[in-house]
């Protein structure tokens, strides 16, 4: 009769266990010293050799002749421990004895001395399991056992394990296997078998196993054949995967927001025979490794599942940021665990794909902040927050010249006269630099007029007036420009309340709101830094400086006026928003 590998492959001694050596060492020299727990409690995720120490465990103590802390595996007791032949050595599974009444049958047996061997052992796996009244029993006589008597309990869950039971244990923790280790073992078993398998088929095979050997042997089991070579594409054949090169072209078109690609792969590898929960694993994976290549770029190399090369993993880093990355692993890791309950799993992939090449299809918080990073890496990338007003005369070109020199406009776009601004219809009153133009009440007493032109003086051009703030445009541009870089202090810069930006002319002062604040934001870095960008934004040369207080009222508006200083009706503040509209029409 055939026997699975992983039974007929278990380890027989305490050297045989692969990737445990800090358990294993400390085991070994209890034995050999003599020095044995009267109970033991061994943790650890699946398939990590937590049953095999503890059968391991149970002969070493039995054994006639044990060599360094290892049984023998010759002697009658170690023979009848592992054929089963000898009862005073008995495993328990506690997922399907776990009533009181099954605890309190094996405390009132287990008072007895052994009748075949020197200890009787009880191993107990998933004691997890157990009731609360099955733990209340088992701990009394693990607080007073007799000489003769040894617990050995098992678990994948720690943390339902009440804390009276383990501090009475020695607690044993079981780590997962690395991929290197897994590979080797694998290596070494196909060829005791006789199976033909190539390098790469078993480490693609070890990293599935995800740390544990049980898992890997089964895999290999599985796509174990008669007479046939293992390599990388039997194995995606045998376990229904997609593979690597699939995985990052589904990626790629994801990336690329390709709906109608990411589809079309999904129903060639699904026609293919591929399991689509395999393929949303394969997926997560993928953008597991990115988030942490994005997130860690130095030290979490040593955690990345690998398979992939240096060139896919640079390009599709580049294509996606870690908040998309948080959406689409969110996403993922929640289709795939729903897809037990689903009706049509190919459906629900199919919606999932779509909500991935598409976050404004996703609803969820995280697809939303993603779209927002997205904005804010746009607008540190250089996207102009202000756009500058052209410093030259405000001249307005004669109706009969404006006419002559236009272009025809084209009938589609022409507007009908019902339909034009007020601004175009030539019954208005002159602008101020018209012929025409109603002198100012400034200019009539002889004094200087609001631009700068003294009374009875030539017409010329107004100088720009000095910019009394920063704006709402230009400010919340500077800020999220220097996220990135000074990601400390970026709260304070983009809380109202904190920090206030006013530019006056060249200067960009930072009103804060107390010393500590000031403390915060005024370093030299970050001032030179937010002067060139204020530089950069404004087209001349900026200086930034920090001052404790609140903002003073905008230059050209004192405080409790509406209205510009010199303007003092509402003609005149009329003719002012003209003045601007022509200016848009012109440009």
């Amino acid at each position: 009769m055939y026997q699975a590998l992983y039974r007929k492959w278990r380890p027989r001694t305490f050297d045989d266990v692969v990737g445990q050596a800090h358990i294993t060492e400390t085991l070994k020299r209890q034995v050999a010293a003599g020095r044995l727990s009267h109970a033991y409690l061994f943790t650890g995720t699946r398939g990590t050799g937590k049953t095999t120490c503890a059968k391991i465990l149970a002969r070493a103590v039995n054994c006639e002749h044990p060599v360094d802390g290892n049984p023998c595996n010759q002697c009658p007791s170690c023979l009848g421990i592992e054929s089963g032949a000898i009862l005073d050595v008995l495993e328990l599974d506690a997922a399907s004895n776990n009533g009181v009444d099954q605890v309190r049958a094996l405390r009132d047996e287990a008072v007895y001395t052994p009748a075949a061997v020197r200890r009787r052992v009880y191993i107990v796996d998933e004691v997890h399991m157990l009731s609360t009244a099955a733990f209340n029993a088992l701990l009394k006589i693990l607080e007073e056992p007799p000489e003769h008597l040894m617990f050995i309990l098992a678990t994948t869950e720690l943390h339902k394990v009440p804390a009276t039971i383990k501090s009475r244990c020695q607690q044993f923790s079981f780590k997962r296997i690395l991929p290197g280790d897994i590979a080797a073992r694998l290596a070494y078993v196909a060829r005791q078998e006789g199976i033909e398998l190539r390098g790469d088929a078993a480490e693609l095979l070890a990293r599935l196993a995800d740390g544990g050997l049980r898992d890997a042997l089964s895999l290999l089991d599985q796509c174990a054949g008669p007479d046939r070579p293992i390599g990388v594409q039997e194995v995606l054949d045998s376990l229904g995967l997609a593979g690597n090169l699939e995985t990052a072209r589904l990626m790629e078109q994801i990336a690329a927001g390709d709906t109608a690609a990411a589809l079309e792969t999904l129903s060639r590898l699904y026609g293919a025979g591929k399991d689509v929960g395999s393929l949303l694993g394969e997926l997560s994976a993928l953008a597991r490794d990115l988030l942490v290549r994005k997130t860690a770029p130095q030290g979490g190399a040593a955690l990345l599942t690998g398979g992939y090369d240096e060139n896919t993993m640079r390009r599709l880093s580049n294509q996606l940021q870690p908040a998309r990355l948080v959406q689409m692993l969110g996403l993922l890791q929640r289709t795939a665990a729903e897809l037990a309950r689903s009706g049509s799993r190919r459906t629900d992939t199919e919606l999932c794909l779509i909500r991935l090449c598409d976050p404004a299809l996703d609803e969820s918080t995280a697809a939303l902040n993603a779209r927002l990073s997205r904005v804010e890496e746009l607008l540190a990338g250089g996207i102009p927050a202000a756009c500058p007003v052209p410093e030259r005369p405000l001249t307005r070109t004669a109706p009969a010249a404006r006419q002559a020199q236009a272009a025809p406009e084209p009938a589609s776009v022409r507007l009908r006269a019902e339909d034009r601004p007020p601004w175009e219809d030539e019954t208005r009153p002159p602008l101020p630099q018209e012929p025409g133009a109603r002198p100012a009440p400034a200019e009539e007493a002889g004094e200087a007029s609001p631009g700068g032109v003294p009374a009875g003086g030539s017409q010329s051009p107004p100088a720009a007036a000095p910019a009394s703030g920063a704006g709402p445009d230009l400010w919340p541009g500077l800020v999220t420009a220097v996220r990135r870089r000074f990601p400390s202090v970026y709260p304070f810069l983009s809380n109202p309340s904190s920090v206030e930006g006013r530019l006056e002319g060249s200067m960009l002062t930072l009103w804060v709101r107390d010393e500590f604040t000031k403390s915060m934001v005024g370093a030299p870095h970050i001032l030179e830094e937010l002067g060139r960008l204020a530089s950069a934004q404004t087209g001349r040369d900026v200086r930034c400086v920090a001052k404790v207080g609140a903002a003073p009222p905008a230059q050209g508006i004192p405080a409790g006026d509406t209205a510009p200083a010199g303007h003092d009706n509402l003609d005149d503040l009329l003719a002012l928003g003209r003045q601007f509209d022509n200016i848009i029409i012109q440009e």
